[in-house]
């Protein structure tokens, strides 16, 4: 094992031998570097102040990422590199276009969020050559700004590629060097960092992260942190030990494997959205509604459904697919694997069917048959970057006769776990697929949920959108004129 972190802070070599295993960068940066560019809004990866910019290395090319600091933990950064507002300036002082476009376009008022808005846009301009303004709001998505439009920051991301060419930009000039910098610095050795009386692990092998889980079975599994990362922000807990996920590159592959999709478990967000995508855009639309960039960066599909959320937007829509779990253990001579119905996962509110020292490898995700109907959709206050008060998505198929053959609903936020609604399927099998089968699976629904009640929405609120949900589909798949939607991807192709 190796007992020392390594990472590059702009071109710095940073070498850490003793670290809090769960020491946030935000803080990391602030308290111990004094690099205060970098600010604390939230807390918790909701408003962008506190984004920075990582790259690392992506078979074997240099990737670079927007990231939450506040709650992304200093240990994961082993092998890659830290960028801040303040690596931004030219070695003469000068403006980055980003920032210079922010000025021209007066982007900023307070400044407090400033910092973040340019990092994001940062982010985006070295992955992506002239953005449309949809990509440009996207990448912003993850951002706040408390006391100004953000047209003006929208503005600033169109210009900021007419101040300077983006193949002129410095960080894309010293890609391949940075890139080579950080392949030497990967290696296979099991990262093991004492900071304290608590330690942190991030192994290289599926067959070491199952040694470590057998050997500490009451570690904190660690994929993206976007809610373990508030565990430790907002509720003070003290994790011991913690085991990061991020380093198995044989967790992050995604493959085609003919009738199903292949994903595993530390595949992100981003690159989950770019093959569901694949299969329907209404999964497109839902993964671009899953957080902001920042998020979908670092989230997980295995980390959003080992964490048994029952408002986790992915469950619902892999239920409705029918997808596959497999979950892998250490066995007495190799890896022992169990493959079991995602749905069956669940069990109550936080807890799942996995066996001691059991984690999730991979999730199968079939393919959709032609002909079969598939809507997803998300309800929340706010449309960017919020939690769902109710997700559901839905499977159909249609004899010839045009009656349902079979049908699969699945819903989040109605009840302590992602689950089907069977009573509402039932109703639905062997009826015309028309108002009247509607009607009596809206009518079913009472039978498959006591729904939450808190604070994100009341119990009858959540009953009257669950229903109001397979009317959507009904109209959408039956209606193709009648527009169902105000805003997004699908509202922006249904009105041309």
């Amino acid at each position: 094992m190796r007992e020392s972190l390594r990472f590059l802070l702009g071109d710095r070599l940073v070498e850490i031998d003793h670290c809090d295993p769960t020491l946030t960068v935000l803080d990391w940066l602030r308290l111990d570097q004094r690099m205060t560019g970098t600010k604390e809004g939230c807390a918790e990866g909701d408003c962008g102040a506190c984004t920075v910019v990582v790259g690392r290395l992506d078979r074997g090319r240099l990737r670079y990422e927007a990231i939450n600091a506040c709650i992304r933990f200093l240990p994961t950064l082993d092998g890659c590199q830290l960028l801040t507002v303040e690596h931004l300036k030219g070695a003469d002082g000068s403006l980055h276009p980003v920032q210079q476009a922010m000025v021209e376009c007066h982007g900023s008022q307070c400044g407090f969020c400033t910092p973040g808005f340019v990092m994001s846009l940062l982010a985006l301009r070295l992955n992506e050559a002239e953005p449309s303004i949809g990509r440009i709001e996207d990448a912003l998505a993850g951002n706040l700004c408390r006391c100004t439009g953000y047209e003006p920051i929208i503005a600033a991301g169109r210009r900021m590629d007419e101040i300077a060419p983006r193949e002129a930009d410095r960080f894309l000039r010293e890609r391949e060097a940075v890139a080579a910098r950080l392949a030497a610095l990967d290696d296979d050795e099991t990262l093991s960092l004492q900071g304290g009386s608590r330690r942190f692990y991030a192994p290289t092998t599926v067959e070491a992260l199952a040694e470590l889980v057998a050997a500490h079975p009451q570690a904190t599994l660690v994929a993206g942190a976007t809610d373990v990362g508030l565990w430790v922000t907002k509720a003070m807990r003290r994790l011991d030990p913690v085991i990061y996920l991020g380093r198995i590159e044989a967790l992050r592959t995604i493959a085609d494997e003919g009738d199903h999709l292949r994903f595993g478990a530390m595949a992100s967000h981003i690159d989950v959205r770019t093959a569901l995508a694949a299969l329907s855009p209404q999964l497109d639309e839902l993964m671009r509604r899953f957080g902001g960039e920042q998020v979908r960066n670092v989230g997980t599909i295995g980390g959003n459904i080992a964490n048994g959320s029952p408002i986790g937007d992915l469950p619902p829509a892999l239920i409705a697919l029918d997808a596959t779990l497999v979950l892998a253990r250490r066995g007495e001579t190799s890896l022992e694997r169990r493959s079991i119905p995602l749905e069956s996962f669940f069990i109550e509110y936080r807890k799942q069917d996995r066996r001691p020292g059991e984690f999730v490898e991979a999730v199968l995700v079939p393919k959709l048959a032609e002909g079969v109907l598939f809507h997803a959709s998300k309800v929340s206050k706010r449309f960017d970057e919020d939690i769902s008060a109710v997700c559901g998505a839905f499977r159909l198929a249609l004899a010839p006769d045009g009656r349902v053959s079979d049908a699969r609903l699945a819903y989040g936020g109605l009840a302590g776990i992602p689950k089907r609604a069977a009573a509402a399927e039932a109703a639905l099998v062997g009826q015309r697929w028309d108002d009247k089968a509607i009607a009596a699976a809206i009518a079913a629904l009472p039978q498959d949920f006591t729904p939450l009640d808190d604070m994100r929405a009341s119990a009858h609120y959540r009953l009257k959108i669950a229903g109001n949900l397979l009317l959507r589909f009904l109209i959408e798949t039956t209606e193709a004129e009648t527009q169902t939607r105000v805003a997004g991807l699908l509202a922006e192709v249904a009105h041309g």
